[in-house]
C-alpha cells in the first residue's frame, strides 16, 4: 500500500510522541536517541531508504503508548510491582489504538504494537515469535534495550556502551534478532554511537543535575550564563562551559511552576520531517 506523506500530518504525530518525555523528565532525549539508532541500524544492515526513514519513524513513535500510564508508575523509583508492570504492559495495546485514529498510523502500526516482541515467543503483548515480529519492530527493540542501558533511570544510572552491548549479547537469538544485533553490536564498538548517547539532540548533549543526579535536557539554542532547571528536584543551575557541553551550579532558588513546565523540543522533530519522502509503501 502506498501512503502520501503529509508533513503537518506527520508532524502532528511526532508531537504526540513527544508529550511522553514532556511527563517523563527522565527520558529526556530518548525518542531522538532511538530513532537515530533505528536509523543506522537500518542504514548499515543495507536496508532501503523507505525502510531507513520507517525505521526512524518507529524509533519516535514507539513508545505513544506510555501517554495514558499513570505517573506514579512511569517515573517510579524502584523496581515494579508485578500488578504496576501489568499496566505497563499495556502501552503497545495503547499506542495501536492512537495510530489506528491517525491518517498516517499505518506508517509506525507495527513497530508501536510489537517492539517488546520477544524473538523467541516470550515477549509482549501477543508472544509473537521470529518473522512473525515485523522487521522494523526488530530493529527498534535493540534500540531501545539499548538507549534504556545507556540511559539514566530513576532506579538506576547509566552504564556504558560497551556494557550495554555486553548485556544486549546475552539475550541474543532469545529477547533480539540474531543478525541485527550483529550489525548494531559492530557498529557500536567502532566508536558510531559516540554523538547519540548521551545526547538529546545532534550536537546536544544532556547535563547532569548534581544536586539529585539525574540529566537535563537542555535546550540546542542554550548559552554560557543561561539558567536551566532540573525537573525532577526543581532546582534553578546556571550553566557553564565544559568542552561540548555544560556543567551545571546549582543556585539557591528552587523553580516555579512556569519553569519547569515542559517545553517539546521541535528541532530535532524538525530536522526528521526533512527527511521524509513524500510518499512509502508500508
Amino acid at each position: 500500500m502506498k501512503i502520501q506523506i503529509e508533513k503537518q500530518l506527520l508532524k502532528s504525530l511526532a508531537l504526540m510522541a513527544s508529550m511522553i518525555e514532556a511527563r517523563d523528565a527522565y527520558t529526556g532525549g530518548h525518542l531522538w536517541r532511538v530513532s537515530q539508532y533505528c536509523r543506522q541500524l537500518a542504514e548499515v544492515a543495507g536496508l532501503p531508504g523507505e525502510m531507513v526513514f520507517l525505521s526512524g519513524l518507529g524509533g519516535f513513535l514507539h513508545d505513544i503508548g506510555k501517554v495514558a500510564i499513570p505517573d506514579e508508575i512511569l517515573g517510579k523509583r524502584g523496581e515494579l510491582t508485578d500488578p504496576q508492570y501489568e499496566v505497563v504492559k499495556t502501552h503497545p495495546g495503547i499506542g495501536t489504538v492512537l495510530l489506528q485514529e491517525h491518517p498516517l498510523g499505518e506508517l509506525a502500526l507495527a513497530a508501536v504494537h510489537q517492539h517488546h516482541e520477544w524473538i523467541n515467543g516470550s515477549g509482549y503483548p501477543q508472544r509473537l515469535a521470529g518473522d512473525q515480529i515485523s522487521l522494523i519492530a526488530r530493529i527498534v527493540s535493540i534500540a531501545d534495550a539499548f538507549d534504556a542501558l545507556t540511559s539514566t533511570r530513576p532506579y538506576r544510572r547509566e552504564t556504558t556502551p560497551a556494557a550495554a552491548v555486553s548485556a544486549l549479547k546475552l539475550e541474543r537469538g532469545t529477547q533480539f534478532d540474531a543478525h541485527l544485533l550483529d550489525v548494531f553490536a559492530q557498529w557500536v564498538e567502532n566508536g558510531a554511537a559516540a554523538g547519540i548517547v548521551g545526547h538529546s539532540d545532534d550536537g546536544v548533549a544532556l547535563v547532569r543535575c548534581p544536586a539529585c543526579g539525574p540529566v537535563i535536557a537542555v535546550s540546542a539554542d542554550a548559552r554560557a550564563g543561561d539558567t536551566a532547571y532540573c525537573r525532577i528536584c526543581g532546582t534553578a543551575h546556571r550553566l557553564h562551559p565544559d568542552k561540548a557541553t555544560f556543567v551545571a551550579e546549582p543556585q539557591v532558588r528552587k523553580a516555579n511552576a512556569e519553569e519547569l513546565r515542559p517545553r517539546p523540543e521541535t528541532r530535532p522533530i524538525e530536522a526528521f520531517l526533512a527527511q521524509a519522502p513524500a510518499a512509502v509503501t508500508v
